[in-house]
């Protein structure tokens, strides 16, 4: 894993442990080479985001046991993949952010600016 940072320089605060969320599953949007989505971005799951996710083929609300994924529900907080967190805000579903739980590594994908308008902390 890189660093663990947030976009403040601070160290990273988890973002959730209940559903468990992260690449490595260890509740912090902790990001390293193998990461290929740097899933970095701490977001407060919204119908409306999880909606929009689904259409674009990337289900997050449907269970998968299988690969321990419980399926998200509006207000859980997940790591999101850089990338699909700015889509959503070119496309005006954009959930809120917590700053604090956001990985610095995001800021290579999502400029500072477009965070801070959906900080939620």
């Amino acid at each position: 894993m890189t660093e663990s940072l947030n976009v403040d320089g601070e160290p990273l605060q988890p973002c959730s442990t209940d559903p468990v969320t992260g690449f490595f599953r260890d509740g912090c949007c902790n990001t390293g080479p193998m990461d290929a989505g740097q899933h970095t971005v701490c977001a407060v799951m919204t119908a409306e985001f999880l909606a929009n996710s689904k259409y674009l083929g990337n289900d997050l609300s449907t269970p998968r046991p299988e690969f321990r994924f419980p399926g998200l529900k509006p207000g859980d907080r997940w790591c999101l993949c850089a990338a699909r967190f700015l889509q959503a805000h070119e496309e005006g579903v954009a959930p809120q952010v917590h700053l604090a739980s956001t990985h610095a590594r995001a800021l290579d994908i999502v400029p500072r600016a477009v965070l801070e308008q959906y900080r939620a902390d």
